[in-house]
């Protein structure tokens, strides 16, 4: 196997000091009054033999590795691989690199992939956390590395976030179904302390509050095998699908999984069940009849994460200046929410 050249082989090919050729490469010869002539010669001995720098090395001289660690629940999700997509393409037009990684809502994997990324010298985070790695987080913030989160964040954590206006949206979700006479609306979402979700459920209950009816609600544990989520709602709708008249589903996930629950069950939509669903899904428009569903304005969210990150990164703002935004979702309203 061929050995990798180092800036001292190239130094001793050449016979001049590694510090001189760690300078040009560097870009500071003019900066160390190193000749032009002596620039073109280690220019050309480098292109002549291929070099390439090893960028760990490179970030540890430089303080900066020019590379965004990017952790969401789940990359292959719709939601968080367009996002990934959309920062991504904002970030290299930037000069940036990005690291993508999936957390499963783990904390334990969460630690680990953070430490990961520690050990690559990545300059910023962005992240969809899941609970427990506040302590992780803090000591990012205190060693001066800026950590941006969205579509959640962690309440005891002092950091820029990008949200949605989770309450609202399911409170207005839950006020069309009631606005047209539906009296049994189930909540069916993940079981979860994270604030998105429990905003959406505490936007459900105020709207069934208000209209003095009564919660149907139905959390399930997140599980990596969708068979495992499938069957508690399918025990759940098998039980209480003829008490109740509509379903509000908590995510795109849940919604997709309880649509294959309905065509177990032989349930019209929205004849024996009237639907919405968070988070707008191409599936939901391809269903018959298509499914009524929050969508959450992806563009606009990587847009004021990116930008977040990458003010902070290029020190147009102070990291100590923490911001949130809180970005309004858009109902489409489609044939499975009518009667």
């Amino acid at each position: 196997m061929k050995k990798k050249l180092s800036i001292v082989d190239i130094a001793n090919s050449l016979n001049i000091s590694k510090t001189s050729v760690s300078f040009i490469l560097n870009g500071r010869a003019a900066e160390k009054r190193i000749s032009e002539e002596l620039v073109a010669r280690v220019m050309k001995f480098v292109e002549e033999v291929g070099y390439k720098p090893n960028s760990l090395a490179k970030s540890l001289r430089t303080g900066k590795s020019n590379i965004i660690g990017l952790m969401v629940e789940d990359i292959s999700n719709p939601f968080f691989a367009a996002i990934a997509r959309l920062i991504e393409d904002r970030a290299y037009k930037n000069g940036y690199k990005i690291i993508y990684c999936s957390t499963d809502n783990d904390t334990n994997k969460t630690k680990d992939l953070i430490q990961m990324f520690r050990d690559r010298h990545v300059d910023g985070y962005i992240m969809a956390p899941p609970e427990g790695i506040e302590e992780d987080v803090n000591d990012l913030l205190k060693n001066n590395l800026p950590v941006v989160m969205f579509d959640r964040y962690l309440p005891n954590v002092d950091t820029d976030h990008v949200v949605i206006d989770n309450k609202a949206s399911t409170f207005k979700a839950t006020q069309v179904l009631i606005k047209q006479g539906y009296k049994d609306i189930a909540f069916v979402t993940f079981s979860s302390e994270q604030t998105q979700m429990n905003d959406r459920l505490a936007g459900y209950e105020q709207a069934i509050a208000e209209a003095g009816l009564k919660t149907n609600i139905k959390q399930v544990k997140f599980q990596q095998n969708e068979d495992l989520i499938i069957e508690p709602i399918f025990e759940y709708i098998n039980e209480n699908h003829k008490r109740l008249d509509a379903v509000l589903f908590g995510t795109n996930h849940v919604g997709v999984c309880g649509l294959k629950v309905f065509k177990r069950l032989g349930i019209s939509v929205p004849d024996d069940l009237a639907v919405i669903s968070f988070d707008d899904y191409d599936v939901f428009q391809l269903y018959t009849p298509p499914v009524t569903a929050i969508a959450q304005p992806i563009e606009e969210i990587a847009d004021n994460v990116i930008t977040l990150l990458l003010n902070k990164l290029n020190n147009k703002t102070s990291l100590a200046d923490k911001q949130t935004i809180i970005v309004p979702t858009i109902m489409n309203v489609r044939a499975s929410s009518g009667k």
